[in-house]
């Protein structure tokens, strides 16, 4: 087997990817440290046509070169919005008809495979601190909680890894 080539990939190009259709999909960022985590979520935000992210509170904003340094300039393409309070982002959303689900362990979560997706459905997705995760009152004002089934001994993931696998499953249930 051949790599294939920049030209089989059919990539496009920074202007072209703003006119693509986005999937109707939004990551916020709740108090996220690490200015590598962002980078992450935006290059995967950016892989599979998520809409815009919210970086909330502590959480970096470009241009940083950390963020520069995973994201290899996806924050120069996927839409995004500050927020001084992941509460005002979640206010925001709300207001514009986004079902909003917070990616965290609680009772009464829904097991991402199981979540469904609605068509004409708007989600905000919410992925919390490396520590504290999502906080508690995002969770009690989100329309449901996501969580990633885990059967190992460590119960929790990296946020960007979460991120990557929370949108390859709704990317794969809106577009494919």
């Amino acid at each position: 087997m051949d790599k294939k080539s920049m030209v089989e990939l059919c990539r496009v190009n920074a202007e072209q990817y703003k006119e693509v259709e986005k999937i109707p999909v939004v990551v916020v960022l709740d108090n996220v440290r690490s200015e590598m985590n962002v980078g992450s979520v935006f290059r995967t935000a950016d892989a599979f046509l998520i809409e815009s992210i919210y970086l909330c509170g502590i959480t970096s904003v470009p241009p940083r070169p950390e963020i520069h340094k995973t994201a290899l300039g996806a924050e120069e393409t996927v839409e995004w919005h500050h927020c001084e309070t992941t509460m005002a982002a979640i206010n925001q959303l709300q207001c514009k008809g986004y079902k909003i689900c917070s990616i965290e362990q609680v009772h009464g979560s829904i097991s991402l495979e199981q979540f469904i997706v609605n068509p004409g459905e708007k989600l905000a997705i919410v992925f919390g601190n490396e520590v504290k995760g999502v906080d508690q009152e995002v969770v009690n004002n989100s329309d449901c909680c996501i969580e990633i089934p885990q059967m190992g001994t460590k119960h929790s993931l990296n946020i960007a890894n979460t991120a990557a696998i929370v949108m390859w499953q709704l990317f794969s249930k809106i577009k494919l």
